[in-house]
């Protein structure tokens, strides 16, 4: 069984509220669900209203599969243009 996370930080420039946003956040999540075949949550940065910290998580049996699933879902972020990535982390391990 192999295993890869990916924590997506994006930083929201013109949000001034959490409501702002949780609505940016509930969006970005939806499309990756509904497009993907991986579970992802909002992980940290709860309370910061410029910052968003994603966590993508996608299970299989091949590695190639599972790097190649992780690599679209970020490159699909990034294509949003909701919000300006800044940091990421991919990590795929055997179990």
């Amino acid at each position: 069984m192999v295993v890869g996370t990916l924590k997506i930080t994006l930083l929201v420039h013109d949000n001034r509220s959490l409501k702002g946003k949780r609505k940016i956040v509930k969006s970005i999540v939806d499309r990756i669900k509904h497009r993907f075949n991986v579970g992802v949550a909002e992980v940290g940065s709860n309370d910061l209203w410029q910052r968003i910290e994603l966590g993508v998580c996608a299970v299989g049996n091949d590695r190639r599969h599972v790097d190649a699933s992780l690599t679209k879902v970020l490159s699909f972020t990034e294509s949003l243009h909701l919000a300006e990535i800044v940091d990421s982390d991919m990590e795929i391990l055997n179990v």
